[in-house]
């Protein structure tokens, strides 16, 4: 073992018996040297800390010899084989990198492509030889030339465009790189489903050396993730007749412009036709000045993005407002209803007078929400001076107390609240969360209250400014919350704990819905969720009937978790928790494992963010094996 796996080996051991002690430390160390030798150590490693992503693509993203000779007799037996025209437009490229991208169509495995070259008046001599050349030694390579004066990327793509004569189109950079498997697994999606109109993958980097880097597994469909970020990017592909419909790209977004294009796609297709293939299917290259290693290289892309988002959201009439956020993302601020509905806040609570107190105190200081009223539902309080501050609490006009003595059932304490509730929206709050942000509340209503949304949910931190709660993932066991433990502002995966975005679920410490949509699902489960996961199983059944639900993180709050009624410590409190992780995985099965929020190449953790060794995802050429 190198010096540096042996730093390693002591680390994991020295994390382990911090985690569970020494003598499990020892035993599972000693058990696995003994059963697998090293090789059991290196995966004690990779449990602790994860697999590289050198070494993940080494193990789950290199096909052999038999995966190709499989994949082409899985292509043979398709029934539906689409022509793909590859729009590549160019301008003065580095020799090098423009071979490379060439060969990485000529390369692909689906044998139905063409690839459309347009020429954007390159200035450097070795373009036209190489694209000539290229052109004359395969029929599938069409190059179209623009000699006059360079036009920039929209009209280049435009020109590629224009000749291509595929049912589906898709864009290489002429820098970037296809997977060999792309165009594959694009002809089986739409084998599988022929009406997609627009099918996505994952991405990642590649540098001048071939040296892949910079992953990205992203989410199934998320519009509100896109609506703030250039979700889909690479790899793209789109149906030829709509891009046609939509009069192709457009000018002046040169930096955006395939986002901007992709906005105005959207408006031609339904969500149930768009399609995302969890796999890495492009790779992006990273040279100077490219905005694959860093938007700032490029501030016009940032500008470009703004202003196709400004012109999306005037065209459907929405009057929103946007902020750039980090690394080329941006904010979008929805408006709120004139006049603003009536919010009621539902609190449950038992004891805990002072923790009450503090979080109505930091409600009504911070909160500029104008319309509110505020439901505490008292669990059979008996400290002398919570029931003194609860009887005050009765003179105040926006507060109303209602007694639900007997055993803790936080689903049926909001239940009974909901049914005496007079608001538009539900805010779900626990009593042990205060505000941190004056437009927590509005920022929460203006999303509920747009119809396509149920459940909305906040950003919340511990009192030593981690994040506590950031959305939360199904982990195939129950769900947990991203991003746990990780410092305030902390980019997260692909910068998304600092972004809007679509989960399958939020915690309802602090959560807003319409009073329409709770009655619709029949609120919360109180039966078999009394304590634990009501909050996920509401979540999963608003989006069984069609809604989306979103997780913001510019409604901040401070969460105390479970000050209030303690952890499941007792073996009553065990059982219980036992029996709703059963429930949960009875009614919602394999869905657990398939969070349409969480790629199946990323661990199901979200706390730790670590590739999954292996991905949850199969072979789907593996029945198909040629040898």
């Amino acid at each position: 073992m190198s010096m540096e796996r042996l730093q390693l080996f002591l680390s994991a051991a020295y994390d382990l018996v911090a985690r569970r002690g020494p003598a499990e430390t020892l035993r599972k160390a000693f058990n696995l040297l003994h059963r697998e030798g090293m090789a059991g150590l290196q995966r004690l490693l990779y449990d602790l800390y994860g697999i590289s992503y050198t070494q993940w693509i080494k193990r789950y993203d290199t096909l052999s010899d038999k995966d190709r000779r499989a994949i082409t007799r899985h292509i043979e037996n398709f029934a539906y084989k689409p022509l793909f025209s590859i729009l590549m437009p160019v301008y003065n490229p580095q020799a090098d990198f423009l071979l490379q991208a060439i060969a990485s169509a000529q390369r692909q495995l689906y044998p139905h492509w063409e690839l459309c070259i347009a020429d954007d008046a390159s200035t450097l001599p070795h373009i036209r030889p190489i694209l000539e050349k290229a052109a004359a030694s395969d029929p599938r390579i069409l190059v179209t030339f623009h000699d006059e004066q360079n036009s920039h990327v929209s009209t280049a793509s435009n020109a590629a465009l224009s000749i291509a004569k595929g049912e589906f189109i898709t864009l290489l950079e002429h820098e970037g790189e296809l997977a060999e498997n792309a165009l594959y697994h694009a002809a089986l999606a739409l084998n599988e489903n022929p009406a997609l109109d627009l099918i996505y993958s994952d991405e990642d980097k590649i540098d001048a050396k071939g040296k892949r880097y910079g992953h990205y597994f992203k989410p199934d469909w998320s519009p509100d993730l896109f609506f703030n970020q250039n979700l889909i990017a690479h790899l793209c592909v789109y149906r030829l007749s709509l891009a046609q419909a939509i009069g192709g790209f457009l000018m002046g977004y040169e930096g955006a412009q395939q986002w901007e294009f992709t906005l105005r796609f959207l408006e031609q297709t339904k969500p149930e036709n768009i399609y995302h293939m969890p796999r890495v299917l492009y790779h992006s290259r990273a040279i100077s000045g490219s905005t694959a290693i860093s938007i700032e290289t490029k501030n016009y892309t940032a500008e470009a993005g703004w202003r196709a988002l400004a012109s999306y959201w005037q065209r459907r009439g929405i009057e929103v407002r946007i902020e750039p956020a980090e690394a080329g993302n941006f904010h979008t601020h929805f408006p709120l209803p004139e006049p603003p509905p009536l919010v009621s806040i539902l609190i449950p609570t038992r004891n805990c007078g002072d923790l009450l107190r503090s979080c109505l105190d930091a409600v009504f200081k911070l909160t500029i929400y104008p319309k509110f009223e505020i439901l505490i539902i008292d669990n059979g309080s008996d400290d002398p001076s919570t029931l003194a501050y609860l009887q005050s609490l009765q003179a105040t006009s926006r507060v109303h107390v209602l007694r639900q003595p007997g055993v803790f059932n936080f689903a049926a304490l909001n239940n009974a609240a909901a049914r005496l509730a007079n608001g538009t929206c539900l805010c779900l709050l626990n009593n042990d969360v205060e505000p941190i942000s004056q437009d927590w509340l509005n920022e929460m209503v203006a999303h509920a209250m747009r119809p396509e949304i149920g459940a909305v949910g906040a950003m919340l931190y511990y009192p030593n400014d981690t994040i506590q709660h950031a959305g939360v993932i199904l982990n195939g066991i129950a769900a947990s919350h991203l991003y746990a433990r990780h410092p305030r502002n902390a980019a997260g995966y692909g910068n998304r704990a600092r972004l809007t975005q679509n989960l399958s679920a939020v915690t309802a410490a602090c959560l807003v819905v319409r009073k329409s949509v709770w009655d619709e699902v029949g609120g919360m489960d109180e039966v078999n969720f009394p304590v634990a996961f009501n909050d996920v199983d509401f979540c999963l059944r608003i989006a069984t009937i069609g809604y989306r639900n979103l997780w913001t993180p510019l409604a901040e709050l401070y969460h105390h978790e479970s000050i209030s009624r303690g952890h499941d410590d007792t073996p009553e409190k065990k059982a219980r928790f036992r029996a709703e992780v059963a429930h949960l995985q009875k009614r919602w099965g394999q869905m657990l494992d398939r969070d349409p929020a969480w790629n199946p190449n990323l661990a199901l953790d979200g706390a730790r963010i670590r590739l999954a060794n292996p991905p949850r995802i199969a072979k789907p050429w593996s029945g198909h094996d040629a040898c």
